[in-house]
């Protein structure tokens, strides 16, 4: 359970102004499901989804998104779970594969998280932002993400990760613009950790 608590250098939780808005976050919380709630709410609602602001500036490290305020749902992801550890809550990030037009291919991987809840187990909730015909909540033990698994070729990876996969880090720090990223969206067929 270490390594889903762990500061490292793209969930850098050990970063000042991370610490600080954990912890923000977490006052006066009376749980670890309030706690995780809160993180999960605001990382939704307050940090900006890339593409559906059209901000060109792409973020990677948690402490990045949080500084720009914007993100890939793959940076979201790593911005969550920097909250969540920050917190002492293990959290960890998962993936989809998803037709990036909804209609088949091209395909690309989605990032999400899963936050270990001390009566629930590993519990996945996703962060990317809420727009029309998104509504991910977070209601434990029930999921309700921002995407299900519909078309053929996509695919609900059930790995829980600590660290992110190296092709979304990779993509992330390959592209100047978001206009960029998209064109190249990460993509696998099954993770390799």
């Amino acid at each position: 359970m270490q390594s889903y608590l762990a500061a490292t250098n793209i969930i850098d939780w050990d970063h000042p102004d991370v610490l600080a808005r954990a912890h923000e976050l977490a006052a006066g919380a009376d749980s670890v499901h309030a706690v995780a709630k809160r993180c999960f709410q605001w990382v939704r609602d307050e940090i900006r989804h890339s593409r559906d602001y059209q901000l060109q500036e792409v973020t990677c490290t948690a402490s990045e998104v949080l500084r720009v305020g914007s993100g890939y749902c793959y940076a979201k992801s790593h911005l969550l779970a920097a909250l969540l550890r920050a917190n002492g809550i293990a959290a960890g990030l998962c993936y989809q594969r998803l037709s990036r037009d909804d209609n088949g291919a091209p395909f690309c991987l989605h990032g999400l998280n899963a936050v270990f809840l001390p009566d629930v187990g590993w519990y996945r909730v996703d962060a990317r932002g809420n727009r029309e015909g998104v509504n991910a909540q977070f209601t434990p033990p029930v999921e309700r993400l921002a995407y299900a698994i519909r078309l053929p070729g996509e695919v609900d990876f059930p790995d829980i990760l600590p660290e992110p996969l190296p092709v979304v880090v990779e993509a992330l720090r390959s592209f100047r613009t978001a206009d960029e990223l998209w064109a190249h969206l990460p993509d696998v067929k099954k993770p390799v950790t």
